[in-house]
This record gives C-alpha cells, sequence and structure tokens, in this order.
C-alpha cells in the first residue's frame, strides 16, 4: 500500500481542556491535518481557537444535556462503550491517542492501529484505592466492583491495538506490568517556547518583585500533589504562583498564604510571561512523563521535583534540577532549601540545550520513521 494513499484518522480521550495529551495530539494533527479527530466529548467554546479548524468529531455523548457534560465524570458507566460506535471502516490507519479510553476503538481487519499510551488507567491501577478514598472516604461494594470491571475491560482494550508507543521508560514498564504488552518509546512533543514578548499582566500576581518566585504550571487534581506544595510554601514563606485549573482550585485558595498566589487558567502568551522572573519550577507530582517542567527547562529554568517517574528521564540532578524524596510539605521544602543554596550553580544555557532532547521536531522525526517501518513490514 502506498503511502500517500492512506486514509488516516485521529482518536482522542477527550478535547475539554489543554493539557500534555492535548499537545501531542496537536502535532500528530499537524502531521496528518486531513486526518479527521474522534473523541468521546468535545468542548467547543473553550476549545475552539486550538481545534475550531479541525475536522473533530464527537461521540453521541456530546448529545447529552450539557449540566451532565460539565460533569463529564457522571458519564463514566458509557466510556468502555463509546470507543466501539466510531465509525473508522474508511480508514487504513488510525492512530488513538489513549490515556484510558480510545485504545478501545474497534478496526476492521485490514486496517493498522497505532496507540500511543500517555499511562494505562491510572485510576483503576496503581492510583486505584488513592482514588476511591479521594471520591468517596468509604467506597461501596457496588464502587470497587464496578472497578473491577474498568481493570477487565482496560486489559482487554489494550490488546485492541496492533502496535504500543509509550510516552516514557515508565509508562513503558507500566504497560508490561498491567498488560502483559511490549510497547516503543518516543517522547512527547515539547514545543520549544518562541521569545515571549514580555510585558506586565494586569493580573500578574501582587508583591512577586525582581528576586523571582517559584512556578507551578498544573492540572489542580488531587493526584498532581499541588496541595502539599502550597503547604510547603505556606511554611517557608517564599512566593509561589500557581497556574492551573481543577477540583482542587477552591481548596488551594483556601489553604493558600498571601505569598501562594492561585491564578487558575491562564492564556499560553501569559504564561510564557510568567517564566521571566522564575525561580525554579516545582513538580510534585509522580507523573508518567511531565511535558510542563521540560518546558520550563526549556526556558532554561531549573526544575524541583518528585524522584519518580518520567521526571527521572527528564531532569539531570544537579544540572537541570534538584529532587525530593517523599510527598510532603516538610520534604519538599527542604528540596527548595537546598536548591537556594545551589541555585547559583546553574547553567540557563545547559538547560535549554538539554530540553532540546524533547522538541516537537525530534517527535516528528521519530513518529515518521516509526510508521515508515511498519508501513514496510
Amino acid at each position: 500500500m502506498e503511502k500517500k494513499d492512506l486514509k488516516i484518522a485521529l482518536v482522542h480521550d477527550f478535547l475539554l481542556y489543554p493539557g500534555g495529551a492535548e499537545k501531542v495530539l496537536k502535532v500528530l494533527s499537524e502531521m496528518y491535518p486531513k486526518a479527521p479527530i474522534y473523541t468521546l466529548l468535545y468542548d467547543g467554546e473553550k476549545m475552539s481557537k486550538e481545534w475550531g479548524s479541525k475536522d473533530v468529531r464527537p461521540s453521541y455523548l456530546q448529545k447529552f444535556p450539557k449540566f451532565l457534560k460539565k460533569h463529564y465524570q457522571w458519564l463514566l458507566p458509557f466510556f468502555p462503550v463509546i470507543p466501539e460506535t466510531f465509525e473508522l471502516r474508511e480508514y487504513d490507519l488510525v492512530i488513538s491517542s489513549s490515556g484510558a479510553w480510545s485504545k478501545g476503538i474497534v478496526t476492521k481487519l485490514d486496517t493498522i492501529h497505532i496507540a500511543y499510551l500517555h499511562s494505562p488507567m491510572r485510576f483503576v491501577w496503581d492510583y486505584n484505592e488513592k482514588y476511591l478514598k479521594e471520591r468517596n472516604n468509604k467506597p461501596s461494594i457496588f464502587t470497587r466492583l464496578f472497578f473491577s470491571y474498568l481493570r477487565v475491560w482496560d486489559r482487554m482494550a489494550a490488546d485492541r491495538p496492533d502496535y504500543l508507543i509509550v510516552n516514557s521508560k515508565y509508562t513503558q514498564s507500566r504497560v508490561k506490568k498491567y498488560y502483559r504488552h511490549e510497547s516503543a518509546i518516543i517522547y512527547p512533543p515539547v514545543s520549544l517556547c518562541e521569545q515571549a514578548h514580555l510585558r506586565n499582566f494586569k493580573d500578574r500576581p501582587a508583591n512577586l518583585n525582581d528576586k523571582g518566585y517559584f512556578l507551578i504550571i498544573s492540572r489542580l487534581s488531587p493526584y498532581k500533589k499541588v496541595d502539599i506544595a502550597v503547604e510547603a510554601f505556606n511554611k517557608l514563606g517564599l512566593p509561589l504562583v500557581v497556574i492551573g485549573q481543577g477540583k482542587q482550585e477552591n481548596y488551594l485558595r483556601k489553604i493558600a498564604q498571601s505569598n501562594v498566589k492561585i491564578l487558575g487558567w491562564q492564556s499560553r502568551e501569559e504564561i510564557k510571561n510568567y517564566y521571566k522572573n522564575t525561580r525554579a519550577f516545582i513538580f510534585p507530582c509522580e507523573d508518567d512523563f511531565g511535558i510542563a517542567p521540560v518546558e520550563a527547562m526549556q526556558e532554561g529554568i531549573p526544575v524541583i521535583a518528585y524522584r519518580k517517574g518520567g521526571a527521572l528521564e527528564t531532569v539531570v540532578e544537579g544540572k537541570s534540577g534538584e529532587f525530593f524524596d517523599v510527598q510532603t510539605p516538610e520534604v519538599l521544602a527542604d528540596g527548595v532549601r537546598r536548591f537556594m543554596i545551589n541555585e547559583d550553580k546553574y547553567d540557563k544555557e545547559f538547560i535549554k540545550k538539554h530540553a532540546e532532547n524533547f522538541s516537537e521536531e525530534r517527535f516528528k522525526r521519530e513518529f515518521k520513521e516509526y510508521i515508515n517501518k511498519i508501513m514496510q513490514s
């Protein structure tokens, strides 16, 4: 089959808010601009600037009442079934971008399905008990049975793609453990930030002077552990800026002292401006890769990260950042103190050069080489 004749489709879990997985999808869509994008739910208002010109085809869940779509977690029982309803018979190649559901699509026999896995379904595997306790202090037997069903579905869904690509060695080990599958590693694309037009925005936090502040850019979900960073900086009294939105946003505002600014959602341009006076980027969670800290390193900013997950593959200790070993405010605070002692030793140019290992151009090249290898086999 000639490559030029391929009909290609992309499948993604949700297009509801910007995040690391959506950045990967954006680059895939640039690589294959004619490919339609199938997704479970699409927020056309919030995501129109990025995706309005694309052929986005949401599932029939899009027809549900708006209040249900805003609380899409209530639709969880539908999610395993929805990917199977996508009409993909006309395509020769389907690329799914999956953190949970889209790898479960059903394709015809001669269609090649490549799944780019951001993670095995975290909330039903290694984060299962913590997730249940965060959602409900006393999970019922019915809840536990449902989660057991989701684990069975997720394991079976992982058998459907013909090829698996993962975003890190860490994810590769989790795929091997939970799915019993081998996978190829292609690190996600991290767009090298163009020079920002630095200016003072009206919503720039007050009382943050030229000495700089520490920065977090993250989805404000419990597993991201932003709360321990807020508590650590409450104790340290050092300025911290938190950018992002999520379930914990109101809680973080309540616990933050005056030196900690919770800004909520900010535009891409505004985020680049907040890098100007950032002393270090704080990354307190165990993530499968972690695009945000690499974006910070592209600006020459060191990272203070939890010593687990994908950060071990992106942060060079003592050269592009520091690690802390336990997810508690006290241990994180100690990591910040160690960074401040060594702060003058960090070379911004080295950090920027290191971040180029995760560039968008590198991702496109490696992904195309992988596709070509498959097509020629």
